[in-house]
């Protein structure tokens, strides 16, 4: 895999690092909605819906490919996941793919990683035609959702959400190296390590807390108390703070990978449920969904105030800022490095 800089995983992810190959992508937002069957795209610039996608039934997350040049949406109940051109915007092809939930890719780029949630399965697969190469299903692991990988690549942490689990996972092998259990109520959703690679970061949205673990000895080492349901996490462009959306609270929370505490609450005026999103690639604006309420909320970094609200209907979730910064993606909603 490319090599860490600065022993900083997000060093080239700051703000404007763009590939060549990307820097000329439409600036757009792709909005799938998780109870329907489309993708709304949105020009960050003008705010305005350039077009609808039809993605398919339960459209989950919408994820970039390893090498940057396509979006995937994750299309649940029609059995696909929809490849997405971003220089166009439009589709490009349907592949089948057995209850596609989130999709991540290996930091080396050769695997494909499929969380069937509801199959309670993560699959491996060619990262190109999405062939299946091997299923690993573990009974201690309800619901797999979200995962991160070390900062070396050698393996990867999966949250199962039904059964307030998390698994070590070695990237190479496949086996099960960890297991930790988050305690009762605990229902884990994303994950994100922090900068330095030493501890990894997870919304523990039964519990309302984002809890920590260190990556070596895979054990909790604290937590951080949140307002409500904590859902989705975005580090910053300049990699110093973690972005918490606090869905049941209508708020995000600013979190300081340093200090690993809460510095700042950025409330939605009236009120909402933000969910899923990322950074703009100039580092400016949060966008995230707002999964019960049918919006899309664009925080302003610099002030924390709510800079706009857009409409699309539906129930808006795994969110995706495009183009992004990195020299490659792990997938989700825009996990670069």
């Amino acid at each position: 895999m490319p090599r860490v800089i600065h022993n900083n995983v997000y060093a080239a992810t700051g703000a404007g690092m763009l590939l060549p190959r990307v820097a000329r992508d439409p600036a757009y937002l792709y909005v799938p909605d998780s109870k329907g069957s489309t993708t709304t795209v949105i020009d960050q610039r003008t705010r305005r819906v350039v077009r609808v996608i039809h993605s398919g039934a339960l459209s989950q997350h919408v994820n970039p490919s390893y090498d940057l040049r396509t979006l995937y949406v994750d299309a649940s109940a029609a059995d696909q996941l929809v490849a997405i051109n971003p220089r166009t915007a439009r589709v490009e092809r349907r592949i089948p793919v057995t209850r596609p939930y989130n999709l991540y890719f290996t930091p080396d780029g050769r695997q494909a990683i499929v969380m069937a949630e509801e199959h309670d399965a993560i699959t491996f697969a060619d990262p190109q035609t999405f062939r299946r190469r091997a299923t690993l299903r573990v009974r201690s692991c309800d619901g797999p959702n979200h995962a991160d990988f070390s900062g070396n690549g050698r393996f990867f942490v999966v949250t199962c959400e039904f059964s307030g689990t998390a698994l070590k996972i070695s990237t190479l092998t496949h086996a099960v190296i960890g297991r930790l259990s988050l305690g009762a109520m605990s229902m884990p959703q994303d994950i994100r390590i922090s900068p330095d690679g030493t501890t990894f970061f997870i919304a523990e949205m039964g519990r309302d807390e984002v809890v920590m673990v260190d990556a070596r000895t895979f054990k909790r080492v604290g937590k951080i108390k949140t307002p409500s349901m904590p859902h989705g996490l975005m580090p910053s462009r300049d990699g110093r703070f973690l972005y918490v959306t606090d869905r049941g609270a209508g708020e995000v929370s600013v979190v300081s990978f340093a200090r690993r505490r809460i510095v700042d609450n950025w409330v939605i005026p009236g009120g909402g449920s933000p969910d899923m999103g990322a950074v703009s690639a100039n580092g400016r604006m949060l966008w995230v969904s707002g999964r019960f309420d049918g919006d899309v909320y664009g925080f302003n970094t610099s002030t924390g105030r709510l800079a706009a609200r857009i409409h699309v209907g539906g129930s808006p979730h795994g969110l995706a800022v495009w183009p992004q910064p990195g020299r490659y993606s792990l997938g989700h909603t825009g996990n670069t490095r």
